[in-house]
């Protein structure tokens, strides 16, 4: 059974830039802010259980209707079901994975009709390419699983990975840029980029360029969230100067290679917010409460920033509590569940990785 506890995680000030805050000029120097946010110090944060421990590589983390969950492993290429009070099970491997680096068995979104049709469909790294498959949930296996687009490049880093069903019923993938910069401005290239296709792989109908591509310009995307009225959010690791979170809208053209983090030019869409790589490293983002809630990597955090009605000052919880975070997503009875990533790249304890669910209140 699960080891079950509950933790109160600090929460710490953190100084970062905000929307129409600063920007990163073309040399790479940092300029002046405009304006700065300091989320304030705190002795007590959410309560934390943790659910499941000692999970090797765990990568994406998506709720069923029924309140479980299904998880993918990275590098071993399982699908696991974990129940609302934590207890997994294995429904096996997906064939054709082939694990490098940052690839692997990535991200996970179960079909709009999942109760009935038990579709899920995953983004994969294979051997030739990144490719996003459909396949169904067959009592306690995965079977079936067909590759319904395929031809996005892959390397050993920069895959993107993350996919989730919009309110329009439509798959989105975000995609990196696999280490290919210029591909990101390249309409039609699948790298670098969100896609949004049909179940059956193909363009949804109003995609602005006739191919999978909703929008462009984009380095390595992690996260894909969207708030109840309908905007839509997505996290992007920047090179060496700026993390972002974007308002993801049609068509639009986000910067990369030739901007990373505000330009200041209506050429290019600027981030909501940008961190210093450092405090950042963003992946999965969830959508609560106004908020975007952000797993962060390197920045080992989860951040909360709020979006709706309006942007305003993020805050830092669970800092430096449990180490690199990779997803997190909205779980039963309001609380977020959010996975660990210290089994890579991490310094993993001896309980590690771990799925954690956090009271956010």
């Amino acid at each position: 059974m699960p080891r079950r506890c509950l933790i109160p995680a600090a929460v710490a000030a953190s100084v970062l830039v905000v929307s129409a805050c600063a920007s990163a000029p073309s040399d790479g120097a940092a300029p002046p802010a405009r304006a700065t946010s300091t989320a304030p110090a705190s002795s007590a944060g959410p309560a934390v259980t943790v659910l499941t421990e000692h999970l090797d590589v765990p990568w994406d983390v998506a709720v069923l209707p029924d309140g479980s969950a299904l998880m993918t492993l990275r590098d071993k290429a399982h699908v696991l079901r974990v129940s609302p009070t934590g207890a997994t099970t294995d429904l096996g491997a997906v064939p054709g994975v082939v694990p490098d680096g940052e690839a692997g068995l990535l991200g996970i979104a179960p079909s709009p009709a999942y109760a009935t049709d038990h579709l899920v469909f995953l983004y994969l790294t294979a051997a030739q390419d990144n490719r996003i498959v459909r396949a169904k949930v067959e009592g306690d296996r995965i079977t079936g699983v067909t590759p319904i687009l395929t031809g996005i490049h892959k390397a050993a880093s920069h895959n993107g990975g993350r996919i989730a069903f919009g309110p329009d019923g439509y798959l989105y993938a975000g995609t990196g840029d696999a280490g290919e910069g210029d591909v990101a401005q390249d309409t039609r290239s699948l790298n670098g980029k969100i896609l949004r296709i049909t179940t059956e792989g193909r363009p949804a109908p109003g995609n602005p360029f006739g191919n999978p591509v909703w929008s462009y310009g984009h380095r390595n995307v992690q996260g894909l969230a969207w708030a109840p009225n309908g905007t839509m959010y997505a996290s992007e690791f920047g090179q060496d100067t700026w993390d972002e979170l974007n308002r993801i809208e049609k068509g639009r053209n986000y910067g990369w290679p030739r901007v990373e983090g505000r330009a200041r030019n209506p050429a290019y869409v600027d981030p909501l917010v940008q961190w210093r790589t450092a405090d950042a490293s963003p992946s999965g983002i969830a959508y609560a409460d106004g908020s975007v809630f952000m797993a962060a990597l390197r920045g080992e955090s989860l951040w909360r920033i709020p979006v709706q009605p309006t942007v305003g000052t993020p805050q830092r919880l669970l800092q430096k509590t449990f180490g690199r975070l990779r997803d997190v997503t909205v779980a039963p009875e309001g609380r977020l569940w959010v996975l660990t990533s210290n089994t890579f790249r991490g310094q993993p304890g001896p309980e590690d990785d771990r799925l954690l669910s956090v009271d956010i209140g």
